[in-house]
């Protein structure tokens, strides 16, 4: 990271961390996504399908790919700003214990099964194209944020790698709120905040036992576009699958529940004791 004889204010202010700078960084971000998110629809609007904004690539690009695309890029120039790249993406520390993989196996199981469960007949070559392209600027995006910047922000502060899994996937499942503001179910909101939380200390078992943040990023990447996929292109979790394997994708959504499970007995395997990631 930078040396702390040449830090300017706006660095060393970000370099003490703690838990309330990275909710910061977090409200942040989501004020600047939706701002730019709107921004963006002020212009965009006539050519997406406002009915189906997965159901063509043009929608898809527009309103979805471009919003968070920037924010991938705005928070890549937040970290060079702070002299944390390219050390960010790449996690100098010991050998993590095995059972961490766990973890990595499990998050890569849903959407492998949700692949074979999926109507494919209602999508074009070029849109999954498109969907898969909008997973991987997601993944890049929110893992940046949260495995990367919010872990970085909460190790400097001195936090237990214990503290750090958790308030790390605190900050994940938070950023889920931002559901409420477009009219989403408050019951289902929060269900998708829990279960964001539970996915997110996979993340960070995932980053912990690769050394490098690309590994979360990828699975994030392969996990959003597969569900968007298997419910029919439809971003709704009560969207009714009409063809594919329906069992196939039921089950792999009870996977939501493993992660949450094996997320609270991990949270007493790390250890309580500053450790570095």
């Amino acid at each position: 990271m930078t040396d702390q004889t040449t830090e300017n204010a706006w660095q060393r202010f970000w370099a003490r961390g703690g838990w309330w700078r990275s909710i910061l960084l977090a409200a942040v971000y989501l004020l600047v996504y939706l701002g730019i998110s709107q921004l963006i629809g002020l212009f965009v609007r006539p050519f997406i399908d406002l009915d189906d904004l997965y159901g063509d690539p043009a929608s898809v690009l527009l309103a979805s790919i471009l919003p968070i695309g920037l924010m991938g890029l705005l928070l890549l120039l937040f970290a060079r700003s702070l002299g944390w790249l390219p050390p960010l993406f790449r996690r100098r520390t010991a050998r993590a214990p095995r059972w961490m993989w766990i973890a990595v196996v499990i998050t890569v199981v849903p959407p492998v099964m949700k692949l074979a469960g999926t109507d494919w007949s209602r999508f074009t070559p070029t849109l999954v194209l498109a969907i898969l392209f909008f997973g991987l600027c997601v993944g890049f995006a929110e893992e940046l944020l949260t495995r990367g910047l919010t872990v970085e922000l909460l190790e400097h502060h001195g936090y237990s790698e214990r503290a750090v899994y958790v308030l790390s996937s605190v900050v994940f499942g938070l950023i889920h709120l931002q559901n409420l503001l477009g009219g989403g179910n408050p019951l289902l909101v929060f269900a998708t905040v829990g279960y964001a939380m539970g996915f997110g200390a996979m993340m960070f078992l995932a980053l912990r036992v690769s050394r490098w943040l690309i590994v979360p990023m990828l699975l994030h990447a392969l996990t959003d576009p597969t569900t968007l996929m298997a419910a029919g292109g439809l971003n709704d979790a009560h969207a009714v699958v009409t063809g594919g394997s329906h069992a196939l994708v039921t089950f792999a959504s009870l996977f939501n529940f493993v992660y949450i499970a094996f997320g609270i007995v991990a949270v007493f395997l790390l250890p309580g004791r500053k450790r570095a990631l």
